[in-house]
């Protein structure tokens, strides 16, 4: 079975070519990181990443930056484990698949071992495609990984995760789950929570609240997170899958994290009357 893009000519370019010059110019212009990822790092231990979601010429620049941070933290095999909030309402509360995802550069393959032992041990987990068929926040993250592979610095599986279900005892339990099968499995392991940050809001009001978001996952407390998300009325919306992130990411020894990049849409059309926040972060 093929899991078939949605997202191409929408959030990101449907030709193939178009595609790379677009994942290029994120990592060049100036809101991005000012380089390509050159070489292969090392795997040496897991890495947590938070990364946007949105169009390419939106949130692709701050995107740019959690993917050449990866660069320099893998080599060979990683099992991905991408975490996205269900925007579409369909299937299941909390979701895997173990389609292969087809997208402009090619098709990825899923790690069918972690896939298989992820929901059948995970209790508020289904094997279930409806609620990928639709949903964005999963897909846009990979081909920025298959431009990786093409630069030759690794070669990922992936497991998808949609969470429409995103009480912190549910998120907490996503993490846990990840975290033992990730151990017991032996794989390198990256875990990629897909999620934007404040939603249209003016750009003063935007950026303090994601300042009290991006504190709260810098410091790799998911409980707080949770609090602050629901007592402060901030709209990210993947709050769920940052939590089963930072758990997962604890559980297996994380201790350091940094912020890598931060911005919102305004800062790409000079509108700053209702805004999108970024936030790329990473966890190891």
């Amino acid at each position: 079975m093929v899991r078939y893009p949605i997202a191409a000519g929408m959030f990101y370019p449907a030709d193939p070519n178009e595609l790379i010059e677009m994942i290029e110019h994120c990592y060049l212009q100036p809101l991005g990181p000012g380089l390509l990822p050159s070489k292969k790092g090392i795997f040496e231990k897991p890495v947590g990443l938070v990364c946007p979601h949105a169009g390419y010429p939106y949130s692709g620049p701050v995107a740019a930056y959690s993917y050449e941070a990866l660069s320099k933290r893998v080599d060979n095999n990683i099992t991905v484990v991408i975490l996205g909030p269900n925007h579409t309402g369909l299937g299941s509360g909390v979701s895997t698949m173990n389609d292969i995802w087809r997208t402009p550069l090619g098709d990825v393959e899923p790690d069918i071992e972690f896939i298989d032992r992820l929901w059948k041990e995970c209790d508020v987990m289904d094997l279930d495609e409806t609620a990928h068929i639709r949903e964005h926040s999963i897909e846009v993250q990979l081909p920025f990984l298959q431009h990786l592979e093409l630069l030759n610095i690794a070669k990922f599986k992936i497991v998808p995760i949609s969470m429409m279900m995103q009480d912190y005892e549910t998120a907490a339990d996503v993490g846990y789950f990840i975290a033992k099968i990730a151990r017991e499995l032996n794989k390198k392991v990256v875990i990629i929570a897909s999620s934007d940050f404040s939603h249209y809001e003016p750009q003063e009001v935007a950026s303090k609240k994601d300042a009290i978001v991006m504190k709260d996952i810098l410091n790799m407390n998911e409980e707080e997170l949770f609090t602050d998300v629901a007592s402060n009325n901030i709209s990210m919306c993947g709050c769920g899958p940052v939590i089963a992130m930072i758990k997962a990411m604890k559980l297996l020894g994380a201790k350091n994290s940094r912020l890598l990049s931060y911005s919102t849409s305004g800062d790409v059309t000079g509108d700053y009357s209702s805004v999108v926040g970024y936030g790329s972060i990473v966890i190891e």
